[in-house]
């Protein structure tokens, strides 16, 4: 192999008869590194929004959720809350309540989901860094002439951007309260059939579509009192330690609560997006591979006419004893070092236009979006993917240069 490897590269950058030759294999090698760049990039695209949306669910998803398989609520176990806390791991854990309810504002009525949490919520979800006008506060004890009244207190509530903007919710109007309608379990009069409530507006806040459309967060003793369920939960919210591995603690969760509770981590619980997303970024990629080996077909002209060029010198080869598989195998070197040029060249395209996009921002996103400019990402894996199916239709483009050249006769007539 050493031996069809050297005479391969010297074959490579050797002179040839023709500097035709050289134009058609550098137009090979150009191809190959433009369309490895294009793999990369397309992944690191991919990536970049993936990063880009995890972190925003992260906001407003915890690292561990844990829920009632049947049903939509369930008691609040605090023997078990307590077990929870002494897992190591687990820095913060809080309670959730919600249900849909009918939101009204100054005339204006939409549905929504309340959802009621206790003081720890900001601290397993980073929610207060989404805030985009107003303040995180979901209760504040009013002051009287004495002072504080501890059993007056003012509830408040922070909503979603499309909430906020579907009711044409005003936070800064300070006297204007929003009325929430919530169903009663029990059947009654038509007009006595909802349970009503009032909380005042204190911040808007901007994470994902899905969640900034539906979302109004309240304290949980305010949804709780407009649930009429008084130890009643949706879920149980934990942040994890940093540097944590989720699946040794969702196993030690699982053995607390029992098997009428799921536990998710943050994976599971945006499983059905992110496994959309990641079939999108394979199939991109596999299509952009069907494309690269169109461009290979360059490769297998440039390595036909190096055999073309380098009859006579095959034909001395057999004729000092080569055999079929040492000239096979320079040929298929020489389509390998072509590749492995292609490919590293690739590489510092992809690399180069990265950072640019990194830190300049070249390639911008319409007006809307969370960000200014396409996000991007570099994973290691995805440079051992590319390298792969690179070298793999290199090998294969230069299959019939190669069994054309060991089927070169030991004896060529010159004119």
């Amino acid at each position: 192999m050493k031996t069809s490897l050297f005479i391969a590269r010297r074959y490579l950058f050797g002179k040839k008869s023709t500097n035709a030759i050289n134009v058609i294999s550098g137009i090979s090698v150009l191809g190959l590194s433009i369309g490895t760049a294009a793999l990369v990039l397309v992944l690191s695209v991919f990536n970049g929004f993936e990063d880009l949306i995890t972190g925003l669910f992260s906001n407003f998803n915890p690292d561990v959720k844990i829920e009632i398989i049947k049903g939509k609520t369930f008691e609040e176990d605090p023997s078990k809350i307590a077990q929870l806390e002494k897992i190591n791991g687990i820095i913060s854990i809080s309670k959730t309540i919600e249900e849909v309810a009918i939101f009204e504002y100054k005339g204006i009525q939409d549905f929504g989901i309340i959802k009621g949490v206790d003081e720890h919520f900001v601290t397993v979800t980073s929610i207060d860094s989404t805030l985009r006008e107003g303040y995180y506060v979901l209760k504040k004890q009013r002051s009287g002439n004495q002072g504080l009244d501890s059993t007056a207190i003012t509830e408040y509530a922070v909503l979603g951007a499309g909430m906020r903007n579907k009711l044409s919710v005003n936070v800064k109007d300070v006297y204007t309260p929003l009325t929430v309608y919530m169903a009663k379990n029990t059947k009654g009069i038509v007009g006595q059939s909802f349970r009503k409530r009032y909380i005042y507006p204190a911040g808007t806040f901007v994470i994902q579509q899905d969640f900034d459309n539906q979302y109004i967060l309240s304290s949980l003793e305010f949804a709780r009192e407009l649930l009429n369920g008084e130890n009643k939960l949706s879920a149980i919210e934990i942040k994890l330690a940093n540097n944590t591995e989720p699946t040794e603690i969702v196993k030690q969760i699982e053995k607390i609560m029992g098997p009428d509770y799921s536990v998710k981590d943050r994976f599971r619980q945006n499983e059905a997006f992110l496994k959309l997303m990641n079939m999108e970024k394979w199939m991109s990629f596999a299509i952009l591979s069907l494309t690269l080996l169109l461009v290979a077909f360059n490769l297998v002209g440039s390595l036909w006419m190096i055999v073309l060029d380098k009859k006579k010198d095959i034909a001395i080869l057999k004729a000092m004893g080569a055999d079929k598989p040492l000239i096979r195998n320079i040929f298929l070197g020489q389509g390998l070092l072509l590749c492995i040029i292609g490919l590293f060249l690739g590489f510092a395209i992809a690399l180069l236009l990265y950072f640019i996009q990194k830190n300049a921002g070249i390639v911008p996103i319409p007006d809307g979006f969370v960000v200014d400019s396409y996000p991007i990402s570099i994973r290691g894996f995805d440079f051992i993917a590319v390298t792969t199916i690179v070298l793999i239709i290199g090998m294969i483009a230069s299959i019939p240069p190669s069994i054309r050249a060991q089927n070169v006769g030991t004896l060529v007539r010159e004119g």
